[in-house]
């Protein structure tokens, strides 16, 4: 890699990076985070983030684990915030790690608020969010010209560990063309039902993606009417995204992984080439 022409920031002692870790990837991270993570003291970080990127942590840096995961025990999240400020109150150049992006649906504003409260300086480091670029690994754009203009990102896991109760399942059903749904597979029967009597389609094209840009990650490539059954059968697990609408077709023409294994890909995976030449 070349020399940088630029000079990335210090962490200083005593502040917080609130960091995100991008979709799993290590080469996924960004600059600043992998600067970050170089220059950290202590790294707190959640169940996303793996071993490869804390690999990249000074010898001498504390990892501590603050993961959540539905239905097994995790530290709550007061707790998690006063860790951060304890911390940095003792000196410390704090890391917070999470994987994605720490402002979507990484209750990173949470964190952020109770740094203020504290009086904690701290810097929010964006990460590239699995709903993005773990879609976009998998060869699944979120927009396409012939497809859809709006994409919706939606979680299906509220605060109590059901779906949230503020989410109008029946107007997303009709107003968005794309959905992509964080934490849906527990309650993703649930969604369907929903999704369905608002007037989606039983047969409307939907991946589930999970272990977004690992060397292991899977696609499953269903519909809305049979995407529970065939998880079950699959034996896919969390963590995944699920992503409802026809971009879901583009990944016949996009799976570029697929392509270096020996798939080949479909130039016209809409099938409207030859309605696009005509025009």
């Amino acid at each position: 890699m070349e020399r940088l022409t630029f000079t990335l920031p210090e962490l200083e002692p005593g502040w917080v990076w609130l960091t995100g870790a991008g979709p799993g990837d290590p080469g996924l991270l960004t600059l600043h985070a992998l600067n970050g993570i170089r220059q950290a003291d202590v790294i707190v970080h959640d169940a996303l983030v793996g071993e490869d990127i804390l690999t990249l942590a000074a010898p001498d840096c504390e990892i501590i684990y603050a993961g959540k995961r539905g239905g097994r025990p995790s530290p709550k999240q007061p707790d998690i915030s006063a860790r951060l400020v304890q911390f940095a109150r003792a000196g410390k150049r704090v890391l917070r790690l999470k994987g994605g992006d720490p402002f979507v649906f990484g209750r990173g504003g949470e964190e952020a608020l109770a740094l203020v409260a504290a009086g904690v300086p701290f810097r929010v480091v964006p990460g590239i969010s699995a709903g993005v670029g773990g879609l976009a690994h998998a060869g699944i754009p979120l927009t396409h010209r012939e497809t859809n203009s709006a994409v919706t990102f939606v979680t299906g896991h509220g605060a109590t560990g059901d779906i949230p109760d503020g989410i109008d399942w029946p107007s997303l059903a009709k107003g968005s063309p794309v959905l992509v749904i964080y934490m849906a597979i527990k309650h993703l029967g649930t969604i369907r039902d929903l999704l369905t009597a608002g007037g989606r389609r039983p047969d409307e094209p939907v991946a589930i993606v999970s272990k977004a840009s690992l060397p292991d990650e899977r696609v499953l490539e269903t519909t809305l009417g049979g995407c529970v059954e065939d998880i079950a059968e699959s034996g896919l697990e969390p963590p995944a995204m699920v992503v409802i609408g026809d971009v879901v077709r583009m990944r016949a023409g996009l799976d570029w992984a697929g392509a270096l294994a020996g798939k080949i890909l479909d130039p016209d995976p809409l099938g409207t080439r030859n309605t696009r030449d005509a025009g």
